[in-house]
């Protein structure tokens, strides 16, 4: 049996081999606003090759904006955004565009397209930017749904009939369809009941491990923080007040950190993740 405390040292030497290389993500001096309203100022983060970083903070901290801004949705009011090398918000329309084919993003709802079928779905990618013709874009879309978990006959359903964890994995299917580099998932296990929300989770290391991906993680899931992030980065006060292995934070001095890691829900997920530590 492994001991909990070699896994986590494992862990932690994996995350300090994959921080010896630049970042492929780097924020600096990041401002956004909204009109008078700052949501971010002085903002600064890294993300690296391979790791899987956990974004928390209270409400109304930006977690989601600054999704947002990394992917260019939304340019920042000022700072640099650094993405494989080059600033994203300084690239013309081709650049970007060749940026944008290296992520793959899954957002809060799923945004799958009603009328569409969860093949028809994942085969967009494939027809609209990769130019496909649709018999090879379907056959590669049943690929991607069977690497995401859903059974073959999940492909001929229509959103209005898979359930909320299907829904995910769905759109998990279609955000893995043109085999991106960094993947951007926006609360993913939100909605779940706990299995659906453990079984995502360890979907989502598997995938990481199996295809070297590197995740940025919007989650409020305490669960998920503990089982599948190599660190875990706090919003507050308009900025990122840590950025580090969980054990770090979770001793951090702030009162919204204390709060949320040593408070009943978050003593109860490290318990349960020692548990399954105990058990690996």
């Amino acid at each position: 049996m492994t001991s909990p405390n070699s896994t986590r040292e494992r862990r932690i030497q994996a995350q300090i081999q994959r921080q010896q290389g630049d970042p492929i993500i780097q924020i600096r001096d990041l401002k956004n606003s909204f009109g008078s309203h700052v949501v971010h100022e002085h903002l600064d983060m890294d993300l690296y090759a391979g790791e899987i970083v956990g974004v928390v903070g209270g409400s109304g901290t930006g977690k989601s904006v600054l999704l947002r801004s990394i992917l260019g949705l939304r340019p920042p009011t000022s700072g640099q955004i650094t993405v494989f090398g080059q600033n994203i918000n300084e690239l013309d329309a081709d650049a970007r565009s060749l940026v944008e084919r290296r992520f793959g993003v899954l957002f809060q709802q799923g945004a799958l397209f009603s009328s569409l079928t969860v093949l028809e779905n994942v085969a967009v990618p494939f027809i609209e930017i990769m130019k496909m013709d649709r018999p090879s874009a379907e056959e590669l879309g049943r690929i991607k749904i069977a690497l995401a978990g859903l059974p073959a006959n999940a492909a001929d359903k229509y959103p209005s009939e898979l359930s909320g964890g299907m829904i995910k994995r769905a759109a998990l299917a279609r955000s893995l369809a043109l085999d991106p580099e960094v993947l951007f998932l926006d609360e993913p296990t939100a909605g779940l009941d706990p299995i659906g929300a453990s079984e995502f989770d360890e979907l989502i290391l598997t995938l990481r491990d199996a295809l070297g991906l590197t995740v940025f993680l919007v989650t409020h899931d305490l669960d998920t923080l503990y089982t599948i992030c190599d660190r875990v980065a706090v919003l507050s006060q308009k900025r990122v007040i840590i950025n580090d292995r969980i054990e770090v934070v979770e001793r951090f001095d702030d009162p919204w950190v204390q709060s949320y890691f040593q408070g009943p829900r978050g003593r109860a997920a490290l318990q349960a993740q020692t548990r399954r530590q105990e058990n690996s």
